[in-house]
């Protein structure tokens, strides 16, 4: 599994749990994110995070 994290504060978006507090559900796809969202700590775009893999898709 992918997750994103923001290069400016370090948050991590992680599709499986989504963004519940800013209306974004549980399994939402990174690139299915209004384009107009943005990081929940810092308030950096889309164009800010970038793709992480998780150990759990190397193994």
């Amino acid at each position: 599994m992918k997750t994103y994290t923001c290069e400016l504060c370090g948050y991590v978006y992680n599709p499986g749990e989504g963004d519940p507090d800013n209306g974004i559900a549980p399994n939402t796809d990174f690139e299915d994110l209004p384009e107009d969202w943005v990081c929940p700590l810092c308030g950096a775009s889309k164009e800010d995070f970038s793709a992480e893999e998780t150990e759990e898709e190397e193994a």
